[in-house]
């Protein structure tokens, strides 16, 4: 049988239940500091998409978003989002494991450099290797 998930003593139904004020009040000091400051319009914007997309019920639609300093609240779990990471936009399913970090945690920007194998021309030595 899987443990139902909790968050600091609470279970997902009753962080969604909660009103945001209670909910600030349980999160870790950097979120709790970022929303007592209030959202940004173009967070507000962000959860105003996000509450359209669940209202519809269309699983295929994802919110596009470049707000990396988004904290993940309960209304977002269970939503895809597309989260860009300075190049690309990366698809981040938010779980309830994810309430309380950031949506930029999800979407790394930094990815491992792989290079391809030298050959002819990689160089300028390459110039006088004989090619037999």
């Amino acid at each position: 049988m899987p443990k139902e998930f909790t968050y600091r003593g609470h279970t997902i139904e009753q962080l969604q239940a909660m009103s945001m004020d209670e909910f600030i009040r349980i999160l870790p000091s950097r979120q709790r500091r970022s929303l007592l400051r209030g959202l940004s319009q173009e967070q507000r914007a962000l959860l105003e998409d996000m509450k359209a997309t669940r209202k519809s019920g269309d699983k295929d639609i994802q919110v596009k978003t470049h707000r990396r300093d988004m904290p993940i609240l309960p209304q977002m779990v269970g939503l895809s989002i597309q989260v860009h990471n300075g190049k690309e936009f990366s698809l981040v399913e938010i779980k309830p494991e994810m309430i309380g970090h950031y949506l930029g945690e999800f979407s790394n920007p930094i990815q491992k450099v792989v290079h391809g194998t030298p050959g002819i021309g990689a160089s300028r030595s390459s110039m006088y290797v004989p090619l037999k």
